[in-house]
């Protein structure tokens, strides 16, 4: 019968537990049974809370890692030594016998010694098993290393091992084996792909609970220990109050606008995955797609990493002992809050949570909750909880994270910032709801604010220009951009030189319209390449315009907007011919021609279809195409916009003078 809760490969491979709570013996040998009992009493003894480990006899360990295949251990007796095993282990005071499981790896035999963190700490062994009075010493694991304890870690040692952690201890209130869920079980076990759960093998509930150690022995009978309630019961809060995770989100910055609260309970695997579930729907993801480039620009409102280990750290280092307050998840316009109580075990202090600094290993609050996260690859490894927030936060290139707890350390906080782009678009909408309500000031003064927490963002800058020039304001307008100016470290700075372009446009400034065209700082997405071209349209530059929509062509070429504006270029662009560059004219007309209808397949817009359809008509009744496609196309052109007097106009024109004989004039433009 399979014993080990644990898949083997994910042992081996350190993929759930970590690498110090694994020692690998290549074979057994003389030395084997002396360092095999100082192991064995190191693990028992649990130091850093961390739930025992694992020794494995027939792999080699090199650098860290195990050498693979396994040796194996074929030439010996592995009953002689499970029985020399356990008779060395009643040496360890008090008694501890580890759990001994002969297994089968990679086609070779090993045994593999589970030490689960004992509950009678702190033992002591013999140094040499076959001196007749040994000496006897705590052994601790530190790092890789099994060491006797000695000064400050022998005291440290009797302190934190007079105290079993609380999720490892048998409940108190009434709990009885039966008010386990043992499909719950079955699941966790088959998630973590465990061999209590492989095929064919059909152990009864007890024994599984038994091999999980969820289980503690009083007066004859068994009970469930805290750690089994909080895993493997639907309702974990009828035992301790508090085992639950609320999400709350606010519409402003101080709370004081409540949209939405969730709560998620059950066992506190599922919590978790629905609660980061949640989060993640409300985390929107902004991709870019930048010119000349193959790769996009890809960013998230909070990294998906970050939101994951922010919360599952919470989970597993708050204290589920008589604390009623639940762990907290706060969402506000423009961060993440998450909150669990209490704070920090003592040897943690705010110095190692700032930037370059690294949490000690300090005694873990709770070991088993820590275990089972890992086993369900919920958690990583020991001390990199802070280290990843980190860096997710830095790869989505969000501001660092803040940490912080009060000086009675009566909770901790983790506080994950909004991307920049996040709150630039948040405020963008905003503000567009403003406006379009009659709010302009209120508008503008959001932008303002945002842009204090956005210093830079030229995104805020040139919507400000735009509001500032629609209400009047051109000479604010002017002072804005001048700010833009002033500053060459504004991003996207080439956002508010099209923004104040389009306003000299408007005004008819074509000579400083120009101007400020002819210094634009390199557009970084394709729809502002696209903007920029169409300015350059606008203030009839088109050869500059065409030069833009063609080097640019593979990138727009799936833009109905870019298209149909590129058609528009082309056939002003032969407009401006003379007559004696009449093969140069049909050229750029024909290319026109098809621009417009490739613009019509990709568009479901009706306007812009309509005008492709009237200009496409002019095309060909110029390139004088049979009077059928003409028809066609200003018939197609009616048909969406009945009400366009223009298009009636010039169809009855083309019609009252002779159809292909009519002499189509570049005249009319989009209004």
């Amino acid at each position: 019968m399979k014993i080990l809760p644990i898949n083997l490969d994910d042992l081996i491979h350190a993929r759930s537990v970590e690498s110090v709570r694994r020692e690998f013996k290549k074979t057994w040998s003389e030395q084997t049974p002396d360092q095999v009992i100082r192991s064995v009493c190191a693990f028992a003894n649990d130091f850093f809370n961390l739930n025992g480990g694992y020794i494995v006899i027939g792999i080699e360990e090199k650098n860290g890692l195990p050498v693979l295949p396994p040796e194996g251990v074929e030439n010996q007796n592995l009953d002689r030594m499970q029985s020399e095993i356990r008779g060395n282990c009643r040496r360890i005071e008090p008694e501890y016998q580890p759990v001994i499981s002969p297994e089968i790896y990679q086609g070779r035999h090993i045994l593999v010694i589970w030490v689960p963190a004992g509950d009678l700490r702190p033992y002591h062994a013999p140094e040499k098993l076959r001196i007749k009075e040994p000496k006897q010493y705590y052994y601790v694991r530190l790092g890789n290393q099994t060491t006797a304890a000695r000064g400050e870690i022998l005291t440290q040692l009797m302190q934190t091992t007079a105290k079993i952690p609380f999720d490892d201890r048998r409940n108190l209130l009434g709990a009885r084996a039966d008010t386990l869920s043992a499909s719950i079980v079955r699941n966790f076990l088959s998630d973590i792909k465990s061999d209590l759960v492989a095929a064919g093998v059909k152990n009864p509930d007890m024994e599984l609970y038994r091999s999980l150690r969820i289980l503690a022995r009083i007066d004859g009978h068994e009970v469930p220990k805290n750690i089994a309630l909080l895993f493997f019961v639907n309702d974990p809060e009828q035992f301790f109050p508090g085992a639950r995770i609320e999400i709350v989100q606010f519409g402003d910055d101080v709370g004081g606008d409540l949209i939405e609260e969730k709560i998620f309970r059950g066992p506190v695997q599922l919590q978790i995955r629905q609660a980061l579930d949640y989060l993640n729907a409300f985390s929107t993801t902004m991709i870019r797609k930048v010119p000349n480039q193959a790769e996009t620009d890809t960013t998230a409102t909070f990294p998906y990493g970050a939101m994951e280990e922010a919360v599952v750290n919470a989970v597993y280092h708050r204290s589920y002992e008589g604390v009623p307050e639940p762990l907290k998840v706060y969402l506000y316009p423009y961060r993440m809050e998450v909150i669990s109580y209490p704070g920090p075990v003592p040897g943690i202090e705010k110095c190692h949570f700032q930037k370059g600094g690294s949490v000690p290993p300090v005694p873990n609050r709770n070991r088993r909750v820590g275990e089972f996260l890992k086993d369900l690859r919920l958690a990583e490894g020991r001390g990199t909880g802070i280290p990843k927030i980190r860096r997710k936060m830095s790869e989505n290139g969000s501001p660092d994270p803040v940490f912080e707890f009060d000086e009675s350390r009566s909770y901790f906080r983790v506080i994950l910032s909004a991307h920049p782009r996040h709150i630039i678009i948040h405020s963008l909408r905003e503000s567009a709801h403003l406006w379009a309500v009659g709010e302009r000031q209120k508008a503008i003064a959001n932008l303002k604010a945002a842009s204090g927490r956005v210093p830079r963002s030229g995104a805020l800058f040139a919507q400000m220009i735009e509001y500032h020039a629609k209400d009047g304001g051109i000479h604010q307008a002017r002072k804005t951009f001048e700010t833009v100016e002033a500053d060459p470290m504004i991003t996207e700075r080439h956002l508010p030189y099209i923004a104040m372009v389009k306003v000299l446009i408007d005004e008819r400034d074509i000579r400083n319209a120009l101007e400020i065209l002819t210094s634009m700082p390199s557009p970084t997405t394709v729809d502002d390449v696209v903007d920029i071209a169409i300015l350059y349209k606008r203030s009839d530059q088109l050869q500059d315009a065409h030069s833009m929509f063609e080097s640019n062509d593979d990138l727009i070429m799936g833009n109905p907007k870019a298209v149909y504006e590129y058609a528009q270029t082309k056939i002003g662009l032969a407009k401006k011919l003379p007559e004696a560059e009449m093969s140069a004219k049909k050229k750029l007309t024909r290319d026109g021609v098809e621009l417009f209808r490739r613009a019509i397949q990709l568009s479901d817009d009706t306007i812009r279809n309509a005008w492709c359809w009237y200009h496409l008509a002019k095309s060909l009744a110029w390139l004088r195409s049979p009077d059928t496609e003409v028809s066609q196309a200003y018939g197609k052109a009616m048909e969406l916009l009945p009400d366009e007097e223009r298009f009636k106009r010039d169809y009855e024109r083309w019609m009252k003078h002779g159809g292909s004989n009519y002499s189509f004039k570049y005249t009319d433009k989009h209004k």
